[in-house]
């Protein structure tokens, strides 16, 4: 097999654990969060930035890279990983999370979803199939298999009808896979339904995929209410397999997901706030660009091993912000890529001490929302 798990340590108080994944470029030690490079970037930070932070592997977009540069381009420049100079493994998405925002431009029919570019209006196909052929000319480690994700909240029969088509994609994906060297990650889907999701667990799990992934969550749904279904769904998955909760980041989240049985985590949340001037830090976000820290010579987290926490201050990332400097997004962007893979690193060694619960505990009562 192309990506192989092996768990490390379980937590007797939760559902915790920790592991490793092997794959062809690399291992990768879990928990562990990944940063999106949509476009074969993570957004504002070189490669050496990213791998510097702590990543030992990130995401790139099907959706994306197939309207631009085309997957075609890619794999004639010899795959993403040597594309964007990345030689740590990757993991790409199947572009159906990308085809459900784009809402009215989108039809979803049983053969794929016929959608209009978001960038100049031509129509194109996506089928599980064409998928596939996109993710296999990408060259990820791990590819996601295509899906269909619903909207919060969406009525019981919708959510039926597009987690029963998931399972039909999925097997179509299975079938037109061909490369040996990559992993096929198989996706839950069910909404909020607990119901739906036990299903829909079981059925994914039944097509023994090497790794299977959690969609449809954090799309608007209360926390609570994804902590519930996380609860319902990690049961069904196999436990000698990862489970991936896809597109989940936020600090609070990760840590509850952890502690029910989840091993990957993704989120462009790290870069995105930080263009808009918002940095993380274990006791919740701070505004950098708020006028209260322009005569603040503190770092952002004076416990942040990151080279931004080093060497600048507060004021001095709001003086970029205020002046559009782009180095402002850099530099955060490398304190919140960072900061989240070492809380998850953190956590993981909480696991292997035995001590998680208690760390989870006093994160919490430390962290604002």
């Amino acid at each position: 097999m192309a990506v192989t798990f092996d768990i490390k340590t379980k937590c007797k108080q939760t559902q915790a654990r920790t592991g490793c994944v092997h794959t062809p470029h690399g291992d990768i030690q879990t928990p562990v969060f990944m940063p999106v490079g949509t476009q074969a970037t993570v957004k504002a930070m070189t490669p050496r930035q990213v791998e510097d932070a702590g990543s030992e592997i990130i995401l790139a977009n099907t959706y994306h890279l197939y309207l631009r540069p085309g997957h075609d381009l890619v794999k004639e420049a010899g795959g993403l990983h040597k594309f964007m100079a990345w030689d740590k493994p990757i993991l790409t998405d199947s572009g159906g999370f990308q085809v459900f925002s784009l809402g009215a431009l989108r039809k979803i029919t049983e053969h794929g979803v016929k959608f209009s570019s978001h960038l100049d209006g031509s129509k194109h196909m996506l089928t599980p199939e064409k998928a596939i052929e996109i993710e296999q000319a990408l060259g990820a480690d791990i590819i996601m298999a295509f899906d269909e994700c619903t909207e919060y909240p969406a009525e019981y029969e919708r959510v039926v009808l597009a987690m029963e088509r998931t399972h039909r994609w999925a097997q179509r994906c299975k079938d037109a896979k061909t490369r040996k060297d990559q992993a096929l990650f198989g996706i839950v889907q069910g909404g909020c339904f607990a119901d739906l999701r036990v299903q829909s667990a079981k059925a994914i799990a039944d097509m023994d995929f090497p790794g299977n992934a959690i969609g449809g969550l954090s799309v608007g749904e209360p926390k609570k209410k994804m902590n519930d279904m996380l609860e319902v769904t990690v049961p069904h998955l196999p436990e000698t397999k990862p489970r991936y909760l896809m597109g989940v980041g936020s600090l609070d989240c990760i840590i509850d997901g952890i502690a029910r049985g989840v091993d990957m985590f993704d989120c462009v949340l790290q870069t995105r706030i930080a263009r808009n001037g918002t940095a993380l830090t274990k006791q919740g976000k701070l505004v950098v660009r708020n006028a209260k820290y322009a005569r603040d010579f503190s770092p952002i987290d004076s416990e942040c091993t990151c080279y931004t926490c080093q060497n600048f201050t507060r004021a001095y990332l709001r003086h970029l912000i205020k002046t559009n400097e782009m180095l402002a997004s850099t530099l955060i962007s490398i304190h919140n890529v960072q900061i989240t893979i070492d809380f998850v690193k953190e956590i993981r060694q909480s696991i292997e001490l035995g001590t998680f619960l208690q760390y989870k505990n006093e994160f919490f009562a430390n962290y604002r929302v």
